[in-house]
C-alpha cells in the first residue's frame, strides 16, 4: 500500500533537555497509545494536569494541536506533545472533522449519530442517482512545544478506510469500532496495538516525528 501520510514538519533550532514529556490530552485512550509509541525512548511520560482545559478554536487539526501543545507547555514548564485527530467522512462533506470529539457526549452516542447521518446522506445520494459512499479517513496532527511554549515540530498522518454499518471489535476508542481498514479486513477496534500503531493515522504521524526527537534527546 502506498503511504498515505503527509508531512508538514517544521523545526526550529533543536534544544537539549527533552527528558520529561507531557501528553497534552485528557483522553486516556490517546495517552495509552502515545505511551506505547514512546516506549522505546528514554522519556518520562506524564499526562496533562487535571482540570486543564484548552479551547480548541482552530479550523484545522494542525491548528488545534498547536494550541494544545503551547498551552500545556506553558502551564507545566515542560515539553508537551499534542495531538488533534479526527474522522472525516466523504459523504458527510468531511464531518465530523475537527468536531469529532464533540460530535456527541459519549463514544456510543458519537458512533450512533455518525451512522445515522451517513445513512441519511447515502439515501439522498441514491435518490440523486449516485452510488452510496462510505469512504472516510482519519487524520492525526502532532505538535511538539518546548517548555517556553514554542512549537518546534509539526507532522501530520492519514489513514484511509470505510465506515461499517455496525460496530465491530472491543478495543480502541472513539470511532474505532466502525472504521474498517480494507487491506487488513479489520476495524481499528479489532487490531492489536502493534498493527494499529503501524498503519493508523497516529502511528504514521509519529513515524515522522520520532526521528526528529533524537536531537532533542541529545542522541
Amino acid at each position: 500500500m502506498e503511504a498515505s501520510s503527509s508531512e508538514s514538519a517544521q523545526a526550529s533550532i533543536p534544544e537539549a533537555g527533552l527528558k520529561t514529556l507531557v501528553i497534552a490530552s485528557g483522553n486516556a485512550g490517546k495517552i495509552r497509545e502515545f505511551a506505547s509509541l514512546l516506549a522505546d525512548l528514554n522519556l518520562e511520560i506524564q499526562p496533562q494536569p487535571e482540570g486543564l482545559e484548552v479551547e480548541e478554536t482552530g479550523a484545522t487539526f494542525a491548528a488545534n494541536a498547536r494550541l494544545k501543545a503551547i498551552a500545556v507547555a506553558q502551564a507545566t514548564g515542560q515539553w508537551a506533545l499534542a495531538d488533534d485527530s479526527g474522522l472525516a467522512v466523504t459523504a458527510l462533506g468531511g464531518a465530523p472533522g475537527v468536531h469529532s470529539a464533540r460530535y456527541a457526549a459519549s463514544d456510543p452516542a458519537r458512533i450512533a449519530r455518525l451512522l445515522a447521518a451517513l445513512e441519511d446522506a447515502n439515501q439522498e445520494r441514491q435518490q440523486a442517482g449516485l452510488i452510496p459512499d462510505r469512504s472516510a479517513h482519519f487524520t492525526a496532527a502532532l505538535a511538539l512545544a518546548n517548555p517556553a511554549g514554542q512549537v518546534v515540530l509539526e507532522v501530520e498522518g492519514h489513514c484511509p478506510g470505510t465506515i461499517l454499518e455496525a460496530p465491530r471489535g472491543s478495543g480502541g476508542f472513539g470511532y474505532d469500532p466502525v472504521f474498517l481498514v480494507p487491506e487488513t479486513g479489520q476495524t481499528f477496534a479489532e487490531m492489536d496495538k502493534a498493527l494499529k500503531g503501524c498503519i493508523g493515522h497516529r502511528g504514521r504521524a509519529f513515524a515522522q516525528l520520532a526521528p526528529r526527537l533524537a536531537p532533542l534527546l541529545g542522541a
